[in-house]
């Protein structure tokens, strides 16, 4: 079989199983997060921690809740990481450095991931299942409760209600992601993908000297990295290495674990708004860009100039051999359009041309079809500001589900939109300036800037990847990209949440003879066309000094 002939059918088989748990996942959401009942377990967390999952929240009340127990999450996980040589199961590792368990506490945190150090010999056991597993899945559910409670601001009406906070973060845990990631890691482990506590082995290679390799939990943390698209990897190496990503089979796995939830949160959308065809444009607009990615990148990587890369039938520096072109490709445009930093292979070593398609890809700000949760409200602000575009055309007040965008609600989903490009045009120009930028380029020139602006875009919107040349562990980038981490994750969140509760006021408007429909494809076209205008607008400048200008010099 020939590899393009492969690609193909591992894409196909890819987006047909996407498409069979769609409606299933979607509606189960929906219905998790509608549901009047608690389970025991869900009962016995909310006494431990003092909530009444009964008491619904305006959005002050919220905010304040998710800003609250990310908080705490930092906390812990600083204090975790700074005493980890005194507890049990310590692997003989020294305390990480305030810096860097700063930077790590905040990235796991914000569900970035972002990692400036080697897992296997810098983490712990009981960091690593503890601490940072354990927040992988409470980020992804602060975020998944965040999107919930913008679609309640869209479903509800004459109320600032949102919801509780406890009960979403809790129901999304406790019935989403613990269930998906038991199946998920128990099918890792039958590929190959180890979960053990065992202490490090020395072993001696073929060349005779030795190696000291660090087994672990690895399966269940790989399963809810890419479930709720978190992405630290346990390695170094991260899914390109074997223990974590053992073959061809699991590799698709955590593909679809990546895209799973986001491409099917667009049904619970549709559904808790009393409209399916709504989901559907929502849902069509992500698949088409994350499509259109994928070709790009694939069939530049195929195409690479060179003599060495056609002899090798496409540009194989920097992937590994048992994934080639068409995997790693895939793998590399749907971790960086989902707010995750998992990777087969190493960015750093793909073309000119298509790092800045993975670069756009989290400059469009992951929401093709995004993070767990933060793609869903991601791409539903962009929907706003499209909607309030297409009424400025026609000369009427915008509408969106029956809610008019007004000034209130514009300046808000505006003021989400913009804090991810200040933070990353901000902080490369000052890694620049400052030359810490400079210093930890491995690379000169467009590639080298590429690499710094690869890692502020990276942190800025939580995705957590980087291009393996730029050297992160430093006491300046531990901090400014900690930084931005927080700022681009929490700040849009609370524009989020008072869009959500300025709609919830509101009464909704009928539909009427000159009302957008919003669920035909006009509107997803014109979805797409704001998306990509705000987008080239934004970060084209950066981009023409990076990526395209090494790609058009290759």
């Amino acid at each position: 079989m020939s590899p393009v002939l492969a690609d193909v059918l591992q894409v196909s088989a890819l987006v047909v199983a996407l498409a069979l748990v769609h409606r299933p996942l979607g509606d189960h959401m929906a219905a998790v997060f509608s549901s009047g009942k608690h389970l025991r377990v869900e009962k016995w967390i909310y006494r431990a921690v003092g909530a009444n999952p009964n008491a619904d929240m305006r959005w002050p009340a919220y905010m304040r809740a998710v800003l609250a127990f990310s908080a705490v999450s930092v906390l812990f996980l600083y204090l975790l990481m700074r005493v980890q040589d005194r507890l049990p199961l310590s692997l003989g590792f020294d305390a990480i450095s305030p810096d860097q368990a700063f930077n790590t506490a905040v990235s796991f945190t914000s569900n970035t991931n972002w990692q400036s150090y080697a897992g296997e010999s810098a983490m712990s056991h009981l960091t690593q299942t503890g601490g940072l597993a354990v927040q992988n899945f409470a980020s992804a559910a602060a975020g998944i409760a965040v999107a919930i409670a913008l679609v309640r601001g869209f479903a509800r009406s004459r109320t600032g209600e949102l919801g509780n906070f406890w009960a979403d973060l809790v129901r999304g845990v406790v019935r989403i992601l613990i269930p998906i990631s038991v199946i998920a890691a128990v099918l890792l482990v039958a590929t190959g993908a180890i979960q053990n506590f065992a202490g490090v082995h020395e072993i001696t290679t073929l060349t005779g000297q030795t190696q000291s390799i660090s087994p672990g939990a690895v399966a269940s943390q790989e399963a809810i990295k890419d479930l709720g698209t978190n992405g630290g990897g346990y390695f170094n190496a991260n899914s390109s290495h074997p223990f974590e990503n053992p073959n061809g089979f699991s590799n698709l796995l955590t593909i679809f674990l990546l895209l799973v939830i986001p491409f099917s949160l667009p049904r619970t959308f549709g559904t808790m708004v009393g409209s399916v065809k709504q989901g559907y444009a929502i849902v069509a607009v992500m698949a088409s860009v994350w499509f259109v990615g994928v070709v790009l990148v694939t069939w530049i990587e195929y195409a690479h100039p060179g003599s060495a890369s056609q002899l090798a039938g496409g540009a194989m520096e920097g992937k590994e051999q048992r994934f080639g072109e068409g995997s790693s490709s895939l793998f590399a445009v749907s971790t960086t359009m989902t707010s995750t930093g998992s990777v087969n292979s190493f960015h750093d070593s793909y073309s000119g041309l298509s790092g800045g398609v993975l670069l756009l890809g989290m400059m469009l700000g992951e929401i093709a079809p995004g993070g767990v949760g933060s793609g869903l409200y991601g791409m539903l602000i962009m929907a706003v500001i499209a909607v309030f575009v297409a009424g400025l055309m026609v000369g009427r007040t915008p509408e969106y589900l029956g809610k008019k965008i007004g000034t209130r609600e514009i300046k808000l989903a505006a003021c989400s939109l913009l804090v991810t490009p200040a933070l990353v045009l901000t902080g490369t120009a000052l890694a620049m300036a400052t030359g810490n930028g400079e210093s930890s380029m491995t690379n000169t020139g467009a590639h080298g800037f590429s690499e710094v602006l690869y890692a502020y875009t990276s942190a800025s919107n939580n995705n957590g990847s980087a291009f393996a040349g730029f050297t992160a562990d430093t006491a300046y980038h531990n901090t400014a990209l900690g930084l931005c981490m927080a700022l681009g994750r929490f700040l849009p969140m609370v524009f989020v949440l008072a869009l959500a509760g300025s709609l919830a006021e509101q009464r909704p408007v009928p539909a009427g003879a000159g009302t957008l429909r919003t669920e035909k494809p006009l509107f997803s076209g014109l979805l797409i066309g704001t998306i990509m205008i705000i987008t080239g607008l934004t970060f084209f400048p950066a981009l023409a000094l990076g990526p395209l200008a090494e790609g058009l010099a290759a």
